[in-house]
This record gives C-alpha cells, structure tokens and sequence, in this order.
C-alpha cells in the first residue's frame, strides 16, 4: 500500500520544526491549557485536510455517542475541493467557529490527508487563545497541533481521529488524559517491547508529531522553539531513504541539536523501497543520525498509524526513560 492511500486515513479500520536561524514561532506567554472534557459535553468536528464520505460522517457520531459526547458538524466537514475537503477559506472558517462557538468543549479533526498546512495563515490565533479547548487529531493534522502551540501556547493533542478505530485500548488513554485530568505514565503493554537507541532519562516539553508534516514545517513560523524539548516522530508508508532524509533535514536545520530527548515511536510499513536495490535498515538510520547525539532515544513508542495508540499532549513537561520506554507527565494537560 503506497504512502497516498495510508495517508487519506479515512477507512474505518483507522488506519485512517522549525529552523531556529531563518525562522521563529511567535511569543507566547505561558501555557494555555483547556478544560477537561465531560459526558453530556459538546464536541465539534471538522476537516482540516483531506474529504470524508457521509459513511465516515456516520461512523464518528456512533463512535463520539458511545463516549457520552454530542456532536456538532461544522459547515464544510463534507465539502470537497479536488483532493481537500473545500477551499482553505472554508476549512480555516470551520476551525475558527468552532473555537468562537461557546457550546463545544473540544474539537476533533474527522482524517488526515493532506490540507492543514494551507490553512495556518488563516486561523484567528487571537481568538484561539481567549478560547482554548481541547483540538485533537494526528498525522496531517500534525500541522495544526504545532501551529495551535507555537502561535497561543494552547496544550494540543495528538491522538484518535474521528475516523479512527476506537477501540477500548484507545478511548482508556484518551479517556485518562481528556476527561480524568490525570497525570499520565505512558508504556506499551509487556508484549510490545521497545529498542533503545542511548539510554538514559530526560525531562522536557513533549513536542512532536507526523514526521513528514513536521519537516515541511521547518522555515516557518508555526513550530516552537526546540531548546530542551522532547521530539517525538513518526510517519507511515515511506521508504527508508524518505525517513533518511527527513531526519537529515532536521539535523542540517538545528533541531535535532537543541531537543533533550528522542522518541521515533512508529514507522508503519516504512520500507526499504521497491525492487532489490540496495538500502539501509531503518535501524542504521537511527543509529546513524540519533544515536552521535547523546540524548535518551528510543523506538516503539504507541502513537502514530497503527490500531491501539496513546493520546499524548503537545506541550506538557514530561519525564522519559529509556529503559522502561515510558513518558511520565509531570503536569495535568487539561483543567
């Protein structure tokens, strides 16, 4: 399956940066943190990205209800433009409504794709930060999660989509982080092991998110600062140079030198790339650009395009540790 057809993440199985010379996120003064979400509450829906079809439409209002969540469908979550659900405009208006709205409690993307990226210039970041709420999502929706932190301070979320699987591994994160409040150790269960790159223990805001959103985004003003932050990546359906080359990219820009930690949690169907030409292991790649850092690092984390994933906070001071691949929260995410 090639990267176009993981990346429209709109199946019902779920499977749905910054250089720190040229470029500089905007001043935000302190962290703004949204309230926790409860049963009975409100949640809006939008398509920042890619179109989805009535069918997916249905099957996220079943999922949301089965949460004790109410759904409200912003005006543009069917559009279509070519391969974007409706111009930018429209996308852009459905977001900034949704955070105006004073009904809905958090807002959740439907899919990935392609498309948030477009729409960063046009989001209201002023009323954004006099309304922070919860805004979940990942993979294109990555753009999104970076651009809310760097330009509002706002804590986003990278997690479930609504045309995700939720299954019950799933919704008990996300239920533990969005609705509990809680102060979240996050680790694989026994059977999905990690592989540490340089072990150790590092503390630092958890940033991160699609690796090859995150790199496009280098040079512009919608990441944070890196210094003594935690970069977690992953991506899905590329080859293993793709992943070479983006890492590298990260490297020549400054950041990989200024993060105080690294976790590559997945890289679903990455591959070494069509015939038998010959390629480096994923593996060597790690070792070759993250492990001369020095920095705690490791690979497997559960977030990204698999079935069962974390939902983790952007912007949250957390703990790492390498040897028992675990990111301890040391502050509640929401109010």
């Amino acid at each position: 399956m090639n990267r176009r057809d993981f990346l429209a993440g709109l199946t019902l199985t779920g499977i749905a940066t910054q250089l720190p010379v040229l470029a500089q996120s905007a001043s935000v003064s302190g962290l703004l943190k949204p309230s926790r979400l409860k049963p009975g509450d409100t949640v809006g829906l939008v398509t920042p990205a890619s179109p989805i079809l009535k069918e997916h439409l249905k099957w996220i209002q079943l999922q949301l209800g089965q949460q004790e969540l109410t759904v409200k469908v912003a005006p543009h979550v069917l559009s279509e433009y070519g391969y974007l659900a409706g111009t930018d405009q429209q996308r852009a208006a459905d977001i900034n409504q949704m955070f105006a709205d004073p009904t809905v409690k958090a807002i959740i993307a439907t899919g990935g794709g392609w498309g948030s990226s477009r729409i960063l210039s046009l989001l209201d970041y002023d009323l954004i930060r006099q309304h922070p709420k919860i805004f979940l999502g990942y993979s294109d929706i990555t753009a999104l999660l970076l651009g809310l932190y760097s330009q509002t301070g706002l804590v986003t979320f990278h997690g479930l989509l609504g045309t995700s699987l939720w299954t019950p591994y799933s919704v008990n994160w996300l239920e533990k982080l969005l609705f509990d409040a809680q102060n979240i150790t996050f680790q694989n269960p026994a059977n999905i092991r990690v592989e540490t790159l340089y072990p150790g223990q590092a503390q630092g805001r958890l940033v991160g998110g699609n690796l090859s959103v995150l790199s496009t985004l280098v040079g512009s003003e919608y990441l944070p600062s890196w210094q003594g932050k935690i970069l977690f990546v992953e991506d899905v359906g590329e080859d293993i140079y793709r992943i070479d080359r983006m890492l590298t990219h990260l490297k020549l820009a400054g950041i990989l030198d200024q993060i105080s930690g690294f976790i590559f949690s997945q890289c679903t169907s990455c591959t070494p790339g069509e015939g038998n030409e010959p390629s480096l292991t994923l593996w060597q790649v790690l070792t070759d650009l993250i492990q001369p850092l020095e920095i705690p690092a490791w690979y497997g984390s559960m977030m990204g395009h698999i079935r069962d994933q974390f939902t983790v906070p952007l912007g949250i001071e957390v703990e790492i540790d390498t040897k028992q691949g675990t990111i301890a929260m040391l502050e509640n995410a929401v109010t």
